[in-house]
Formats: structure tokens, C-alpha cells, sequence
């Protein structure tokens, strides 16, 4: 588990690494056709990614759980909220994922699953939760890479 644990930790970092320097105006500025913005995928990272499958789906935290409001879109950061609040959130969470991680077991069994959302489930273990936080969160971790080429030229890894 330390081992993914790793990875996690770095996809995290590339997240916010890709991000850095990039003023309030264009972390909230639509990059791409569907209208997301960096900030709003670092919200949807935040409340969706890191929340959504530790706190609620493996130790199936009753708060977290009924606070899951599926008329909110995580994508979308309201005016008000500043920059700084939203990828403090991503950091808290992340922290929080980490400790319900550490605490857990490979091979536990997950506490609650969104039937209503993903019908039977198809992840079964704390092991395929972090798997699949892992991959979602390397696949959105490119989408920002791209989004900020886009913005103004700066690749994350630039190989010479």
C-alpha cells in the first residue's frame, strides 16, 4: 500500500504542480469546449475524487455520505470562492485520504457503495479504491497539462 500510496502522492503533486503560478483568472478561465476550468477540476478532485471515494465509499462516513448532493457540480466553483480556499480543500482532503489509507487494510472491505450511482460494485477492496483514485486522478492530472499549455505554453515535463 506505501507503494501506491507513493504514486498517489505524486499524480497529487503533479496536480498542483502544473497549477502553480497560474493567477485567479486563469485558473478559473474555460480552456476547453465543455466549459471546465483548472479550479473546477481541482474542486472535482477535491469533493468527487478524494472525498467521495475515502471518506464516503471506504469507511462509509455517514456525514460525508448525506452531505453527496447530486444537483451540485463539483466542476463548477462558485464567483465568491476564492482560488486559494479550493486547492486548500484538494490539500485537506488529500490528507484526509491518506489517513483513512494508512489506517486500512489492503484487502478491506468497503463500508458503503453508490449503488444508485455505479450500480453492483466493480471496486471491492481499499486496494481498488486507491487503484482507481490513482488513475483518475493521472488522467485529470494530463487534462490540466494540457489546459495549461493551452493557457500560456508551460508543459509540465519537457523532455530535451
Amino acid at each position: 500500500m506505501r507503494a501506491l500510496l507513493s504514486v498517489l502522492h505524486g499524480q497529487r503533486r503533479h496536480v498542483l504542480g502544473i497549477l502553480d503560478g497560474l493567477g485567479a483568472e486563469a485558473l478559473r478561465r474555460p480552456v476547453l469546449p465543455s466549459g471546465w476550468s483548472c479550479l473546477g477540476l481541482v474542486q472535482h478532485l477535491a469533493l468527487d475524487v478524494e472525498r467521495f471515494w475515502f471518506r464516503a465509499v471506504v469507511t462509509g462516513d455517514q456525514d460525508v455520505i448525506e452531505s453527496l448532493d447530486d444537483t451540485v457540480d463539483a466542476w463548477q466553483v462558485a464567483p465568491g470562492v476564492p482560488h486559494g480556499e479550493v486547492l486548500d480543500r484538494y490539500r485537506r482532503e488529500a490528507a484526509r485520504a491518506d489517513a483513512v489509507v494508512t489506517a486500512a487494510t489492503a484487502d478491506a472491505s468497503l463500508a458503503w457503495w453508490p449503488r444508485h450511482l455505479f450500480g453492483e460494485p466493480h471496486l471491492h477492496s481499499v486496494r481498488d479504491v486507491l487503484l482507481h483514485v490513482i488513475t483518475e486522478t493521472a488522467c485529470h492530472a494530463g487534462h490540466l497539462d494540457a489546459a495549461r499549455e493551452l493557457i500560456d505554453g508551460r508543459r509540465w515535463m519537457v523532455l530535451t
